[in-house]
């Protein structure tokens, strides 16, 4: 929940419609699993393509704009990307903790 409030807080234009995982019946609508939803982060586009955990957190970034954009265009970047995906994993499996 944490995150999704972040990004209202952050999305002024109103782009993104952040939605907490723990909303009923949300991860069925979207087409995922509990299991997925319940791992990482996601971020699903109107078309239906799917990001997952830091490409999701990547995504949100670059969709807010501004310094975000920038900052969260250096998943795009492989040594980046590697490194991110490896920490989201990490900080994911401790989320409750956060």
């Amino acid at each position: 929940m944490g995150l999704a409030r972040w990004v209202q807080r952050h999305d002024r234009a109103g782009r993104i419609d952040p939605r907490p995982n723990q909303e009923p019946g949300l991860a069925e609508r979207l087409g995922l699993s509990p299991a997925e939803a319940g791992r990482a982060v996601w971020v699903v586009e109107p078309g239906g393509r799917r990001y997952e955990g830091a490409g999701a957190i990547s995504r949100t970034l670059r969709a807010l704009g501004g310094l975000w954009a920038l900052l969260g265009s250096f998943y795009l970047l492989r040594p980046f990307r590697w490194l991110e995906d490896a920490y989201y994993k990490r900080v994911s499996r401790r989320r409750a903790w956060w």
